[in-house]
């Protein structure tokens, strides 16, 4: 089979990743094989594909947002006893497999699971036309959906709704959304169907228009180097919640300055850079809260795809195929894709 292979992190821009002939993988005992349709591409990628991320293995196939078609399943699998059967549309998330045993699992926080594996980091993914997954973490996709439009769903469909019930917002509340993209454009939806009102932090003019255009009440660019704010385009009124959509450890501060009392900010990414030193008064005091989200859990997934279908969400999305994913990483990283970029296959 074709696949992207990295087997040295460097930047996007010096091309680390190989397309090569590889070996199609078989599905052990419980796996399924999938048929690669359609793989989302996230900025956890760059992460992975640049080294950010230390890597636990190499090579590796990236990829986290796959949906595709039964194949073949594993031993031990039959039609009835697994829930699939071959031709099936399923999804793949980040979260590949969590051991179940551990003090986190038995605690409802597989997301934290201390034995865990994530695709396309400490297995391959989907940047290949197959790949494998443990039938237990594979997910059915809702009448509806396409392999394309649903890939997103599994990255910014899933964490991004995490991370909004991390926040407590609540219908009538108002609720800033910083940075806006894959993930913010699904979360958006879901705010605004539970009624509550969205503010969007961007200095993107493309994005602020798709922001308003999904019924964000403002958008506006936030320079968080801007101490004295004289750049900054504030809005109305302070914010009940926050959700931060970005790496930059600098947004965290900016951010919380305009959260309202008692509000909870929620920092969404799988690393953040340096966060400047907070000063209480200004960012913390009258209780407001900072925490961040890691990950997925299947329970938060089976009300992702039960909202998806009722709302329904819609993904908005650029297609590009296989073999342009060193050109999606690139624009994806210049902030220059609207909404989700995913790569199809079929």
């Amino acid at each position: 089979m074709k696949a992207w292979v990295l087997k040295e992190p460097k930047p996007v821009e010096e091309n680390p990743l190989a397309f090569e002939e590889v070996e199609t993988p078989k599905p052990a005992e419980g796996e399924l094989l999938i048929k690669v349709s359609a793989c989302g591409v996230c900025g956890t990628d760059i992460q992975t594909v640049e080294g950010t991320l230390p890597l636990p293995t190499l090579p590796i196939i990236p990829g986290h947002q796959v949906v595709g078609k039964v194949a073949e399943l594993g031993g031990g699998l039959d039609e009835g006893a697994s829930g699939f059967k071959v031709g099936d549309l399923v999804g793949v998330s980040w979260l590949y497999w969590a051991c179940g045993k551990c003090r986190y699992c038995t605690n409802g926080m597989e997301n934290v699971c201390e034995n865990q594996k994530l695709s396309g980091y400490h297995v391959n993914g989907g940047y290949a036309e197959y790949m494998t997954v443990p039938a237990d973490f594979a997910f059915s996709i809702p009448q509806g959906f396409d392999a394309v439009h649903a890939a997103p769903l599994l990255c910014g469909g899933i964490i991004g709704l995490r991370a909004l019930r991390q926040c407590g917002i609540k219908k009538g509340g108002r609720l800033g959304l910083f940075n806006f993209g894959l993930h913010a454009h699904i979360v958006i939806q879901i705010a605004i169907h539970e009624g509550v009102e969205v503010y969007v932090f961007t200095q993107k003019e493309m994005h602020k228009k798709h922001a308003l255009d999904l019924g964000a009440k403002w958008a506006g660019a936030m320079n968080e180097n801007d101490e004295n704010g004289e750049n900054d385009e504030r809005p109305p009124e302070l914010l009940d919640a926050g959700i931060t959509f970005t790496s930059a450890g600098a947004v965290l501060p900016a951010a919380l300055e305009r959260m309202d009392k008692g509000a909870t900010l929620v920092a969404l990414g799988v690393t953040v850079e340096k966060i400047p030193a907070l000063i209480h008064e200004k960012h913390l005091a009258n209780e407001k809260k900072l925490c961040t989200v890691t990950n997925l859990t299947r329970k938060d997934a089976k009300e992702l795809f039960e909202l998806a279908a009722r709302i329904p969400l819609r993904t908005d999305v650029e297609t590009y195929s296989l073999d342009e994913a060193p050109e999606v990483l690139k624009r994806l990283k210049a902030g220059k894709v609207k909404g989700s970029a995913v790569l199809k296959l079929d």
